[in-house]
């Protein structure tokens, strides 16, 4: 088709030139006169391709983003990758405004450009819980909640198996992992006081139903190591609904990030390396990575400008277990009641009023008054006897 369009406009051009009118050439062609003249001035022009059609597309794109922009995002996505760092949109924004880039293209203009280029790769979003109302704390202030979890067993290339007690500061997002060889009372309680040693004690610790941080289930009011540790320092535990790992959501998904930036690129042998590097992605992370709940700031920047002041333990040397039983404090279990209106509390059951059913409450242990409370959206709805063992 195209080949038939050219013949025809050097045809047509030809016949004006042999003396033939344009009003004939276009009557016979079926073309109209503008068409025939826009021909004949392409012909004049000299150029040796004046028969062949030409792109309309636009010489100016006005809208269209600069080269150099283009090169930029793609070199500070690929230096952030290589860095182990958040490499999303937002955290390119980031770095190019700190590099005082302009213009400085939007969050959504820099996505586009890494489809372009096949920069983009596909993750899962959040849980989002739904339906029920949750007890959940709020972390308004550094040190006002801790989430932590054991993560393992893994393993390094050398046959080392080891586990790490990561720990997240929910209002900055700071962080620290501690490798342990096991996850008995005592490595326990070690890994938790040095993760304090560096991030401050809290007021909340916040943990899943492992066996290490409550206890014994044939002696459930025992306290266990995690428990007696966090009391003895005026620190209230709080453990998540059991089968509910999301409820630790904040931790949980720090455990994926240690396992793509650290786990899955270190070459390591010995337990000192693994403590050495373990350090160091925890300097990373705190001092470098960049979040949007936190504005864009780095964990530490984060703490920084919020003025709040730690508390830290007053020892260097974590307490030797078994510690003394706890005389005071409090320590809380969120728990869903179902049909059956039971109460698990490590073990031990006690019955729920009727209006809890298919409800979230909280069950806190009141350790000087030796009372179990059961709240119900903050309103105490019944009481036990809970006599320390």
């Amino acid at each position: 088709m195209a080949d038939r369009a050219e013949a025809e406009r050097r045809r047509a051009v030809q016949r004006v030139h042999e003396g033939e009118t344009v009003a004939a050439v276009c009557g016979s062609l079926g073309y109209s006169r503008p068409w025939l003249y826009k021909w004949l001035d392409r012909h004049a022009s000299g150029d040796p391709d004046w028969y062949k059609e030409q792109s309309r597309r636009p010489r100016c794109r006005p809208q269209q983003t600069p080269a150099e922009i283009e090169e930029a995002v793609q070199l500070v996505r690929r230096r952030l990758e290589r860095a182990g760092e958040f490499s999303g949109a937002q955290a390119i924004r980031w770095e190019l405004e700190e590099l005082e880039v302009q213009p400085l293209p939007s969050v959504r203009t820099i996505g586009r450009i890494l489809a372009r280029k096949g920069l983009t790769t596909r993750r899962t979003g959040p849980y989002e819980v739904k339906g029920k109302r949750y007890p959940s704390l709020v972390a308004q202030a550094p040190g006002d909640v801790h989430q932590t979890d054991f993560v393992g067993p893994c393993y390094l290339r050398g046959g080392l198996r080891f586990y790490a007690l990561n720990t997240v500061d929910l209002a900055t997002g700071r962080c620290a992992s501690e490798p342990t060889l096991g996850r008995s009372a005592q490595v326990t309680v070690d890994a938790l006081w040095h993760s304090w040693g560096r991030m401050g004690m809290p007021r909340h610790q916040q943990v899943d139903n492992e066996m290490v941080f409550f206890g014994s289930p044939r002696y459930p009011r025992s306290m266990g190591p995690l428990l007696r540790l966090c009391l003895l320092n005026g620190i209230e535990v709080w453990f998540i609904p059991m089968s509910e790992p999301w409820r630790n959501g904040v931790v949980e998904k720090f455990n994926d990030l240690w396992q793509q930036k650290f786990l899955r690129r270190i070459n390591l042998v010995t337990q000192a390396d693994l403590q050495e590097q373990s350090l160091q992605f925890e300097g990373r992370h705190n001092g470098r990575y960049r979040y949007s709940k936190l504005g864009g700031k780095t964990p530490m920047r984060a703490l920084q400008s919020s003025g709040q002041t730690l508390r830290f333990p007053e020892a260097p040397d974590p307490p030797r277990h078994p510690m003394p039983m706890p005389e005071a404090g409090s320590y809380h279990l969120v728990r869903f009641v179902r049909s059956d209106g039971v109460l698990n509390v490590f073990g031990e059951k006690f019955m729920a009023p009727p209006e809890c059913t298919y409800e979230y409450v909280r069950l806190t242990v009141d350790v000087a008054g030796q009372r179990l409370k059961v709240f119900l959206d903050e309103k105490l709805v019944d009481e036990h006897s809970y006599q320390r063992s």
